[in-house]
C-alpha cells in the first residue's frame, strides 16, 4: 500500500493553447499532483528528505506550466509528471492534473481538465 502527497490548486499564468489570443494573452490554469510513494520511513525518522518536497514539487510543476506555451494541455501535464517521476526516486507514480477552465469553448462549463498518470514501472531512460 503506497501513501500519497497531493498538492491541489496551484494556480499559474501561461500561454498554452492552440488559438492565437491563447499564446498571445495567455489565461490561468489549475494544477493539481498527487504523488504515490512509500513515506514511512520519512515519517519514522521525521525527515523531510527521506519524502517529496512539495514546495520543491509546486516549483517544478509551476516552472514547467510556465515555462515554454505548449499547444496542448496534455503535453504540460506529461513534463510535469514525467519531471517529478525523474526527480524523485522515491515515487512509485505520479498524477498530474491541469485544468482549462477558460477553455475556448462556446457553450457553458465548469472546467476542463486533462491527467496525465505515470509510474515508475513504466518509466522509459
Amino acid at each position: 500500500m503506497a501513501d500519497r502527497i497531493e498538492l491541489t490548486g496551484l494556480k499559474v499564468h501561461a500561454n498554452h493553447g492552440v488559438l492565437p489570443h491563447e499564446t498571445e494573452f495567455g489565461q490561468v490554469f489549475t494544477l493539481d499532483i498527487v504523488c504515490w510513494l512509500d513515506f514511512a520511513g520519512a515519517a519514522a525518522a521525521d525527515d523531510l528528505t527521506k519524502t517529496v518536497n512539495y514546495a520543491e514539487l509546486a516549483q517544478l510543476a509551476h516552472d514547467i506550466a510556465c515555462g515554454t506555451p505548449r499547444q496542448l494541455v496534455e503535453t504540460v501535464a506529461t513534463e510535469i509528471a514525467d519531471a517529478a517521476l525523474h526527480k524523485y526516486a522515491i515515487l512509485h507514480a505520479v498524477e498530474v492534473t491541469v485544468h482549462k477552465p477558460h477553455a475556448p469553448i462556446p457553450l457553458i462549463f465548469d472546467d476542463v481538465a486533462v491527467v496525465a498518470r505515470r509510474s515508475r514501472k513504466n518509466l522509459k531512460g
